[in-house]
């Protein structure tokens, strides 16, 4: 099992989900933020003040990025790919 499932499967995991408001109006993981990947850089002190941030998006790519930007910016996270990967494991 790697960190991301391990995260998800005890609920350990903060879930961003990096999708436009009305994507994520259309389906998400319960319990998870919505935080498009467009207001990231506004709203990075929201994600300095969360532990164990697993990022979501539609296919793994837009929470890549968001990932690279966050790193980027010291502040630890993992690309879960799709939510709806990242919702099978919650």
């Amino acid at each position: 099992m790697n960190n991301v499932e391990e995260l998800l499967k005890t609920g350990n995991a903060t879930v961003v989900d990096v999708r436009s408001a009305a994507e994520f109006m259309g389906g998400h993981v319960v319990g998870s933020v919505n935080i498009p990947l467009q207001e990231i850089p506004q709203r990075i002190n929201e994600f300095k003040k969360m532990k164990n941030i697993v990022l979501c998006c539609a296919s793994g790519n837009r929470s890549g990025q968001a990932e690279r930007f966050l790193q980027q910016n010291g502040i630890a996270c993992y690309n879960g790919g799709s939510w709806m990967s990242v919702n099978y494991y919650c």
